[in-house]
């Protein structure tokens, strides 16, 4: 097998097999970073006068065709090479001889791999955002589309208290605020440049880390050497733990949507397309998508926990069990798109129910409002409670301010910051644009 560290002495099959793993089908995501890291190093090269400005030219412009045939789909690691690095450095030795051998001076497989990670990451981060972005937009048209309806609030499971549909999607819109913040302080620990770390140790090549790191579009190189290579893992659980929060607030998401959608709720409701029915029972409509989405999430969830089993215990400095985080968090990587989109395809769909409250088991749900009002009116609170718990447990309890079957969410008078009455739909999506500026 073709490999950067060939020195003359070949692996056995089995050793091959064993710890190559996967990394032949998952190097391919990082093939067009492969080139983009390696179109940087040549340039510092020839600014260090590690390669002639001929030299330079020739291997750019081979590296632009490489460039070309991966964006074309035509790119492939053939069978006797290791992984995308081989391929690369391979196809510019057959093509220009000496000169593409000249292309690994001053780096280390361990940087590169890094860079690459880096560079994709960063890609992978940007598109989560615009995707969070997509469904954040959608959740806060459908809070003010639906705010004045009504439908119960929960704690314990029990019938607590008056929400409204424009109150549950505005909370979850803005749970993804929180997300985003997460998701930025993941970009912020990706884009710093390894690039020139080599295994660990730097090299006496007079390198110019700044350049590349210019030419990247990092925001500064990871200045200590060892500092960069212990970003190995690192980086990745930041990012594992930056969809782990997407994740969780999907999961929670998709909870409501199952219990909304049960008949003995009747909530929320999608088209016959987008529920399964059973083999037997012909009145079924099963929430499918969102019990898969809620179990692709907690899958998600379990990404941080395993990154961080996988990289304790050992000392600083490479390790090959770190090539075993692509196996981890590229799958996740995939799933958290999945669930953004359909989270949000499935929204475009949903119609809610504005007659909630006029069935009779939500007489209680205004017990509060009742107690409110009365304080408002002159009784001490303490006495307002006392006069409505009696009430309910005579069975005589009716709530002064409107029949609940015809009530909408501004007949309530909430008026603080974040109630029924004031979602705060702006001042929250300014939140939003500030925390996805990056």
């Amino acid at each position: 097998m073709a490999t950067l560290w060939n020195k003359g002495t070949s692996a056995t099959e089995a050793v091959d097999r064993f710890t190559v793993g996967n990394d032949r089908v998952l190097d391919l995501r990082l093939a067009r970073y492969d080139v983009q890291g390696s179109r940087a190093h040549i340039r510092m090269l020839a600014k260090i006068g590690l390669l002639t400005e001929d030299e330079l030219r020739l291997l750019d412009a081979a590296l632009a065709r490489i460039a070309d045939s991966i964006e074309a789909g035509a790119f492939r690691l053939e069978d006797d090479v290791e992984d995308i690095h081989s391929q690369v450095e391979l196809l510019l030795t057959r093509e220009l001889g000496e000169v593409g051998k000249k292309i690994h001076s001053g780096r280390s497989r361990n940087d590169q791999v890094l860079v690459d990670l880096k560079l994709f990451l960063r890609d992978e981060l940007r598109t989560l955002r615009d995707e969070t972005l997509a469904l954040f937009r959608t959740l806060q048209a459908l809070s003010e589309k639906h705010k004045e309806v009504l439908l119960p609030g929960y704690t314990h499971a029990q019938v607590a208290m008056p929400s409204s549909f424009g109150l549950w999607f505005g909370a979850y819109a803005e749970a993804l605020v929180d997300d985003m913040y997460q998701l930025g302080g993941a970009y912020r620990i990706v884009n710093r440049n390894p690039l020139g770390s080599a295994a660990g140790y730097g090299n006496s090549f007079p390198l110019d880390r700044q350049m590349t790191t210019d030419l990247l579009g990092f925001d500064s190189p990871v200045y200590n050497s060892v500092a960069a290579q212990m970003q190995r893992g690192r980086t990745e659980r930041a990012v594992a733990s930056a969809i782990g929060g997407i994740a969780l607030t999907l999961n929670k998401f998709a909870a409501d949507c199952c219990m909304y959608m049960c008949p003995n709720f009747g909530f929320i409701h999608f088209p016959d397309e987008l529920t399964t029915g059973s083999s037997i029972m012909p009145h079924k409509k099963n929430p499918d998508v969102w019990e898969i989405l809620r179990g692709k999430c907690n899958r998600i969830l379990s990404c941080e926990n395993e990154i961080s089993l996988l990289c304790s215990n050992m000392p600083h400095g490479y390790h090959r069990d770190y090539q075993l985080l692509k196996d981890i968090l590229f799958p996740a990587l995939e799933l958290m798109h999945e669930c953004l989109q359909m989270t949000d395809y499935m929204l475009a769909h949903i119609e809610v129910n504005e007659a909630i409250l006029a069935d009779p088991r939500y007489a209680y749900l205004f017990t509060v409002e009742e107690v409110n009002r009365r304080t408002l009116a002159g009784t001490p609170f303490r006495e307002a409670y006392r006069q409505v718990g009696v009430e309910v447990n005579e069975g005589r309890f009716r709530y002064a301010g409107g029949d609940p079957a015809t009530l909408r969410a501004s007949d309530l008078g909430h008026t603080h910051l974040g109630s029924l009455g004031n979602l705060c739909n702006d001042q929250i999506a300014a939140l939003m644009d500030a925390a996805s500026a990056w």
